[in-house]
């Protein structure tokens, strides 16, 4: 095998694996390139791939790099170097999850990781195993294979990606127990597949005495020739094994071979031998000692000759170099191996310039992402690629890809009309025999990538159908759109736009048994693609249409198949729908199926969420003579819109009040509820008498126990009114604020302990103020402070402020002005809790 990268020496120099001591200064082990490579190498060929890796853990926690790439270069799949284990892509469901996935074909991907095929919108099939050994997870086993279309992965290559996988498993367990860290910290090393088995290349050679005319032929020559010839024979026995026309050449050469002028002199020629096959014979003269050698005619003098048995390999460039068309060839990481005549001087550029070195170097223009993406398709498809490209000296060329597994072929023609060549193929011809403009292909593979991004931001149903219309829409050059949801076996319209008004009434509704388009789309899986009106109207009589001109696309809504609409895309004028578009448009729609459960979970989940933080939050705050406290709580804008923001003022007994204000990580249903377990456990221990630190300790315990796998912070303060002394305690949370008599505003430094669910044996140290007659003190969540990309000082700087500028406000209306802000920003990414507690002077 053959290693590229940089990502370590990788398998490089030597017989044999080095040993399991590199230097640990390295990027990665020696010993742990082997074993990652030579597993890779083995699962490809066990189960007929042309390409695959390994996903190794990096020393960041929830990041997999790719170790090493298999039978592709590597600087054409950078973004697929760094893998987190939370994507929604099969390598790391695979880590996640322990469980091994098998995609047979593209409609499999498309149905169960639709960004995949967004991604990597060709047809291809994947292998995925786990590489892990008893509780270690290591990274994870991929092969990338021809797709099967309609035939699962079966269980014999299963088994073997499994075996595979835990063999590499059970090698990491050993380097990792001899000291090798068995983590990949860089990028990729990059290794060439192994070409295909075929009769090797044979030698032989022969002394011809041309005084005598005996021929001695060593053993290699003797396997060639086979068993009707024995060393020594006549020059007559020789060729006769031999074409007649192939014997008068080999006599032809031993004349020419001694020179005219009786200098030695070599020349070559090709024999075709008793076996059938073509050999390369190179033949020179070398004179007896004191003799002249003047030839075959016995004056003295012997020829040699050496005979190369080409196999079935190629016979030499020349046939190459008498074709019209510019031909060179890469091998499977990118590397030119083959140039002709023709392409040196199309490219001006010389066969040792180009040969060997990667595509995108030696031609520049090849690094242009629309022809890297061509080459990506070539490359995992295995079906060939044509499209237009134009070079930095300005000649349009029509470039042909022909992949296989040892590399691509590629064909180069110069264009004179590459606008009626992009025509042509827009005209109907067909995709593997056509060219297609760049500007075409270039809408349908990188605009919906802006589909997909969009819609992971994309939070509502409205917001989702808002992305489709403006994303989605433009990049096929569509015009109509409508979305149907799936509710009680019924198909409700959610969202339409470019339809007559009125016209999809009559469809708001449907049952699942109507023989409609957008209804069999759904109950079957499978988009259907109508390229006229004319043509929809044969399939379906009975349906009204809005045109009578134009094209439609139906496609499923289907969400990890689960059912969940449909979607309808329309077109003014008839069109075709290639096969590329076809897969794109199947891979978005199941985009789009996710991004919409995921808006109607959110539904449902925020008005949980909502209705079990109004329940839990205090809807009063208790009243006390000489204390007037105040809360205020305002939920996120983004996401999930409600959290784990909290606040609460308790009566404790002997007259004193414990002012509380916490935070959970995270938003939504779970953090609401843990949000709720905290401040009820606080509030039990609060009224059963407990110091501040018990308190605290006790809640932290709880939430171990109670293992939600979340953390909180939380400031508790323990105030008596009549004297002002407080007793405080801070686990994680921000610093509170004091407001003095006298307009002087800090920050009240509190010694604090780590946030709360972590550590069981954390201690929560207790720090005493005073609150004087006229002091406000302001405890706060981060979300009132933090803003993205600002530090949180400059925000507590902010509201130190604001606090201070509050001194002649009552109590509501200072906590009014504190959050006035941030009621008023359109983006709020977290929520905020506020509590003030004002002293006053003889019960004020």
């Amino acid at each position: 095998m053959t290693s590229h990268g940089t990502a370590g020496p990788g398998p490089a120099g030597g017989s044999g694996p080095p040993s399991g001591t590199a230097a640990t200064d390295e990027p990665a082990s020696s010993a742990l390139t082997w074993a990652l490579a030579e597993e890779a190498l083995r699962a490809v060929e066990e189960v007929g791939g042309y390409a695959g890796g390994v996903y190794l853990r990096s020393g960041t926690p929830g990041l997999l790099r790719l170790a090493v790439l298999i039978g592709l270069p590597g600087p054409l799949f950078r973004p697929w170097w760094r893998m987190h284990a939370n994507r929604p892509f099969p390598v790391a469901e695979v880590h996640r999850s322990g469980q091994a996935v098998h995609l047979a074909d593209v409609e499999e991907a498309m149905r169960r990781f639709p960004q995949l095929v967004a991604s990597l919108p060709f047809p291809f099939a994947s292998l995925y195993a786990p590489v892990v050994a008893g509780r270690d997870r290591f990274g994870v086993l991929v092969v990338l294979r021809p797709p099967s279309p309609g035939v699962p992965v079966d269980a014999r290559d299963r088994n073997r990606m499994t075996r595979g996988a835990l063999r590499l498993g059970e090698a990491l367990s050993d380097l990792a127990a001899g000291g090798t860290v068995v983590e990949w910290p860089g990028d990729p090393v990059c290794v060439q597949l192994s070409t295909g088995s075929g009769p090797p290349v044979r030698f032989g050679s022969f002394d011809w005495d041309l005084d005598t005319g005996s021929v001695t032929l060593d053993d290699g020559l003797l396997g060639i020739l086979g068993a009707q010839v024995t060393s020594p024979c006549s020059i007559e026995a020789l060729t006769s094994l031999l074409e007649p026309e192939d014997g008068y050449a080999l006599w032809a050469a031993a004349r020419q071979a001694t020179g005219a002028d009786g200098r030695p002199a070599v020349r070559r020629l090709r024999l075709k031998g008793p076996d059938g096959g073509l050999h390369l014979l190179e033949v020179s003269t070398r004179a007896r000692r004191g003799t002249a050698a003047t030839g075959p005619d016995g004056s003295g003098g012997h020829l040699t000759g050496t005979l190369v048995d080409l196999g079935t390999g190629l016979v030499g460039s020349d046939a190459t170099d008498r074709l019209p068309q510019a031909i060179l060839a890469i091998d499977r990481l990118g590397r030119i191996t083959y140039v002709n005549e023709r392409t040196e001087r199309l490219l001006g550029r010389a066969r040792g310039a180009l040969a060997g070195r990667p595509l995108w170097e030696a031609l520049p223009w090849f690094g242009h992402p629309f022809h890297e993406e061509q080459l990506r398709a070539a490359l995992l498809s295995g079906e060939p690629v044509r499209f237009l490209a134009r070079p930095e000296r300005g000649q349009w060329l029509s470039v042909s890809l022909h992949p296989g597994r040892e590399g691509v072929t590629m064909v180069l023609v110069p264009e004179e009309d590459p606008a009626g060549l992009g025509a042509r193929a827009r005209g109907g011809r067909r995709a593997d025999d056509g060219l297609s403009a760049p500007d075409d292909r270039a809408a349908a593979l990188y605009r919906p990538v802006a589909l997909a991004i969009a819609l992971t931001e994309a939070v509502t149903a409205r917001q989702v159908a808002a992305v489709v219309t403006e994303e989605l829409l433009p990049a096929f050059g569509g015009r109509q759109l409508a979305i149907y949801l799936l509710s009680d076996r019924r198909l409700y319209l959610a969202w339409e736009t470019g339809f007559p008004p009125g016209f999809l009434e009559p469809f708001d509704g449907v049952a699942l048994d109507a023989r409609l388009p957008g209804v069999e789309t759904l109950t079957t899986g499978r988009p259907l693609f109508f390229e006229s009106m004319e043509q929809l109207g044969r399939a379906y009589p009975d349906l009204p249409m809005d045109a009578h001109s134009g094209a439609r696309a139906f496609l499923p809504l289907i969400a990890s198949g689960r059912p969940v609409g449909s979607c309808i895309l329309g077109f003014d004028r008839p069109r075709g729908f290639s096969p590329e578009e076809r897969t794109v448009l199947t891979a978005l729609a199941g985009l789009i199926a996710q991004a919409l459960e995921r808006a109607q979970r959110y539904d449902t989940e925020s008005a949980v969420a909502r209705g079990l933080q109004d329940a839990l939050l205090p809807h009063r705050l208790p009243v006390r003579d000489g204390v007037d406290t105040v809360g205020r709580y305002l939920p996120g804008t983004q996401g999930m819109d409600v959290g784990g923001d909290w606040y609460d003022v308790i009566e404790t007994g002997h007259g004193r009040l414990a002012l509380v204000i916490g935070d959970v990580q995270g938003h939504g249903v779970a953090a609401a509820a843990t949000m709720g377990q905290l401040r009820s456990a606080v509030r039990a221990f609060a009224l059963g008498g407990h110091r501040p630190q018990d308190v605290m300790r006790g809640t932290n315990r709880l939430l171990i126990d109670l293992d939600p796998g979340q953390f909180a912070s939380c400031c508790y303060v323990l105030l008596d009114p009549e004297t002002g002394e407080a007793r405080a305690v801070r686990a994680g949370h921000p610093q509170p604020l004091l407001l003095q008599p006298d307009g002087t505003t800090e920050p009240v430094e509190l010694a604090g302990g780590v946030v709360l669910g972590v550590d069981d044996r954390a201690s929560y140290p207790v720090t005493r103020l005073w609150l004087a007659p006229g002091a406000v003190l302001a405890l706060f969540t981060d979300g009132l402070v933090e803003r993205p990309g600002r530090d949180i000082d400059e925000g507590i700087e902010r509201l130190r402020q604001a606090l201070a500028a509050t001194g002649s406000l009552a109590l509501p209306e200072a906590a009014d002005r504190l959050i006035r802000e941030a009621r008023q920003a359109t983006a709020r990414p977290d929520d905020i809790a506020l509590l003030l507690a004002a002293r006053w002077p003889d019960g004020g």
